[in-house]
């Protein structure tokens, strides 16, 4: 199996914990999320399959994650509201689930960038490494958010979520 075969895969297998996760959680604010980070690898399993079959493979600024803004804004309206915290007892766990996954795919792509010979290839590795980042930087506040939700937002700043 090619590099691009595997990173299909791990997109693949990404989007559907993703998406049956979302199934399983109570609130439509993690659930959200969680559609949202299903996107994001589902566009990234795309990317994979245009490099795996030699046709031209773009990584377009335009279609980058939002991810950090959308837990924003998902953690301000939840604020705004002023609604009851309270999660299922699992809950927790797949978020720390969704952020070993994400930890694996981002040092998986910075692993396979420094052994690609194509430039190409290698930028989209490392921008899409760069996502992955983004999105365990996501499962962080989210886990941080579940072990103290009214004391983190009534602290957030939001610095912690900026895009970078």
């Amino acid at each position: 199996m090619n590099i691009f075969e595997y990173a299909m895969k791990m997109e693949e297998d990404g989007k559907k914990y993703y998406e049956e996760s979302a199934a399983k959680v109570g609130s439509e604010h993690l659930k959200h999320i969680l559609l949202e980070l299903a996107r994001d690898e589902q566009k990234h399993y795309h990317i994979f399959k245009a490099m795996r079959d030699g046709q031209p493979a773009e990584y377009e600024e335009a279609k980058k994650t939002k991810i950090l803004s959308e837990v924003k804004n998902v953690f301000e309206t939840l604020k705004a509201r002023n609604e009851n915290f309270t999660f299922p007892d699992d809950t927790k766990e797949i978020w720390i689930h969704a952020r070993e996954i994400e930890k694996k795919a981002e040092d998986f792509y910075r692993e396979k960038a420094k052994e690609v010979t194509e430039e190409k290839q290698k930028s989209i590795l490392e921008k899409i490494a760069d996502e992955e980042h983004k999105h365990w930087v996501t499962m962080e506040n989210v886990i941080k958010f579940l072990d103290r939700p009214e004391h983190w937002l009534e602290n957030a700043e939001w610095h912690n979520l900026e895009e970078y």
